[in-house]
């Protein structure tokens, strides 16, 4: 018989899990990332077709579907006996509906702290504490060494046709405060935006991600036409968004862009 204990996820859910699940399935790139780095590839069966770190795995795990659209008869095959996803990243239809075959453990980030939590949670029900612990503790080291006291105002768009911005309450923004940026988008977490209202606010920086919306360098004149005397820049929407060990790579890369 399986040895199980009850653990919280970060939606407040009591989940019994195995004791060492052995047969992982993971909704959430960056999540998936996070189990590569623990080193749990002989632990994982299954993963999203939007999985790309480790490339490999998109080759070697089955693809159950996307985020938002899964292949339940897949997942019955291969008999997962933990599956973690995220509230915002995955549809609430299909978790419930998993939900009720399989543990799923369910993460909700919107700071750097919360996205700490995830991670030593997962180290916790995994069995690697102190692999989780030693984690946690390099990216804390990361966070203050990156942090600025000379905040330069930024508007952070993640789409386009409508233009989209990130609002506070949100993870991407707590790492544009990481990054030296202040947050000039109040209120909604992801507000449409237009020319207009981006113009109005006069930002010092416009900061143009790679995801979701694949933003390149020929977005940039539209954004340079209204703010001449703003920097527009691209951005690697990875490093700003996937909470996880991702966060171990922040630092460099907040140093690297040319401020």
């Amino acid at each position: 018989m399986v040895e199980t204990h009850i653990v919280s996820d970060q939606m407040g859910r009591r989940v019994e899990v195995p004791k060492f699940p052995e047969r992982i399935i993971s909704l959430v790139p960056s999540q998936s990332e996070l189990l590569y780095d623990f080193g749990l590839g002989d632990r994982v069966v299954g993963v999203t077709k939007f999985c790309g770190h480790p490339k490999a795995w998109l080759k070697t795990k089955a693809i159950i579907g996307g985020t938002k659209k899964f292949n339940f008869e897949l997942i019955d095959e291969l008999q997962p006996d933990l599956i973690i996803g995220n509230k915002e990243e995955n549809y609430l239809e299909g978790i419930s509906e998993l939900e009720k075959k399989y543990p799923v453990w369910m993460s909700d980030i919107n700071t750097i702290d919360e996205a700490l939590e995830m991670i030593i949670s997962i180290g916790a029900i995994t069995g690697l504490n102190a692999q989780a612990t030693g984690m946690k503790s390099r990216i804390i080291t990361e966070h203050v060494a990156s942090t600025r006291i000379d905040a330069k105002s930024a508007i952070y768009l993640i789409w386009k046709k409508p233009y989209m911005a990130v609002g506070q309450d949100t993870f991407i923004n707590e790492m544009m405060g990481m990054a030296g940026f202040r947050n000039m988008i109040n209120g909604l977490r992801y507000p449409e935006v237009s020319l207009n209202e981006i113009q109005s606010l006069s930002p010092e920086y416009v900061l143009l991600s790679s995801e979701p919306y694949p933003f390149q360098k020929k977005h940039i004149a539209e954004i340079e036409a209204i703010l001449p005397d703003s920097k527009v820049v691209l951005v690697d929407g990875e490093i700003f968004s996937w909470y996880g060990s991702r966060m171990l790579k922040a630092n460099d890369y907040f140093k690297s862009m040319q401020r």
